[in-house]
């Protein structure tokens, strides 16, 4: 519907990043481990790497897209796992 005014709207789906929120998670060998093992990319994220995500999305590299959402999360939506 914004489209024709050009307006673009897209999202940035972040997966585990290292922020305060996850701050427990690297003092806990076991819940650091299990994100690693879901997380085709063995790691979490730096900050930086979501925000260079979102600066392209906002830039007119990416002027043709949007209604998208980029996942920035090391491959972890790709493995279609359930939560047990």
């Amino acid at each position: 519907q914004l489209a024709p005014y050009g307006i673009r709207v897209n999202g940035v789906g972040p997966g585990s990043i290292q922020t305060e929120m996850l701050a427990g998670v690297a003092e806990n060998k076991q819940a650091l481990d299990m994100i690693h093992s879901r997380t085709p990319l063995g790691r979490i994220a730096h900050p930086d790497e979501v925000a260079g995500v979102v600066a392209f999305l906002a830039s007119s590299d990416a002027s043709y897209i949007t209604g998208e959402c980029i996942y920035v999360d090391g491959g972890r939506l790709a493995l279609n796992y359930t939560m047990t």
